[in-house]
């Protein structure tokens, strides 16, 4: 099976980490580079994060620094239900050692916008933080929505509510205005928000599992992971697990069977009381190629399987 060049843009909290963990355990993927973001927690917070995370996993995958703060504004604040969610440091207040690598020296627009040109249709970007990054590459090279494979992102909620607001998804509400620019940019897209993750539960019973295994890596996934767990059920999100947000969106990107989808042009509202919140634009309904496909349904169990097999047969090796 041929690789897919895939870019991960990561606002590292906890499933940001899970994410980057799949995907570097999927055969099928050839992670070329992380672009970092604020969102979970700053920027040069979850740079570090990667960095250390890639260390655990002894590769060699360029981390480079994207967005510190959303369009328009000069500076950024992690939310404070952030921190409670995914700990003081965006992994579960847990500690890895410092980094045996720096981070890249070019800007993550800069990177992307490289690697459209290089790969083209074989390349997969897949954002699961704030869409910042993307709305800047897009500003200094427009075409790069005609180049681009797919992009298949974490975020938004069309069919129910949102987990900031009633209307906005988290990562879209970090920058509502990079992210209607990217939806109605024309890229070839797959949005899986709230309607779907929220549908992928991992328990206690599968981090045992990892613990067991023994290894550094599995005993802090499963740590990191149960720290999620805790946060869910004390926010009164979820009681039974947490939701496989960022995981999701790597699965679907190499699986699109995962997910059932409707085809639909689609917006932000960048004003007023729906700020945030993603929906389908009315002003562009009878486009047939200027549309984006969006989750509406999981096969979860079949997911769940595949995700635990992967990570599984992976963590045991660090």
């Amino acid at each position: 099976m041929t690789e897919k060049k895939v870019i991960l843009d990561l606002d590292t909290g906890v499933d940001d980490a899970l994410a980057l963990a799949y995907a570097i355990a999927n055969p099928t993927i050839d992670l070329i580079g992380v672009i970092s973001s604020y969102g979970n927690n700053t920027q040069v917070q979850t740079t570090e994060n990667s960095l250390k995370l890639i260390d655990l996993f002894k590769e060699d995958i360029p981390v480079y620094p994207g967005a510190n703060h959303p369009s328009g504004v000069d500076d950024f604040q992690v939310m404070p239900v952030s921190k409670q969610i995914h700990g003081d440091n965006g992994i579960a207040n847990l500690t890895l050692p410092i980094p045996t690598h720096s981070p890249a020296p070019l800007a993550g627009s800069d990177f992307l916008i490289q690697a459209v040109h290089q790969y083209g249709k074989n390349l997969t970007y897949i954002p699961t933080g704030p869409l910042t990054n993307l709305a800047i590459a897009l500003k200094k090279d427009p075409e790069i929505a005609n180049l681009i494979g797919h992009i298949t992102l974490m975020g938004g909620a069309l069919t129910v509510e949102g987990n900031v607001t009633e209307a906005a998804e988290a990562n879209i509400y970090q920058d509502p205005e990079a992210a209607n620019i990217v939806f109605t940019a024309g890229f070839p897209l797959t949005m899986v928000g709230l309607d779907v993750t929220l549908r992928t539960l991992l328990t206690k019973k599968e981090t045992a599992k990892w613990r067991r295994l023994g290894s550094r890596a599995s005993k802090f996934y499963a740590d990191l992971t149960d720290f999620y767990i805790d946060a869910y059920a004390d926010l009164d999100i979820d009681k039974q697990g947490c939701a496989l947000h960022d995981p999701l969106a790597v699965s679907v990107a190499i699986d699109p069977t995962f997910i059932s989808t409707i085809s639909l042009p689609m917006k932000v509202v960048t004003k007023g009381d729906n700020y945030g919140r993603t929906i389908g634009d009315k002003s562009r309904l009878m486009n047939k190629t200027d549309v984006a496909e969006v989750a509406t349904n999981v096969d979860a169990e079949r997911f769940l399987n595949s995700f635990m097999d992967e990570m599984t047969n992976f963590l045991v090796n660090f």
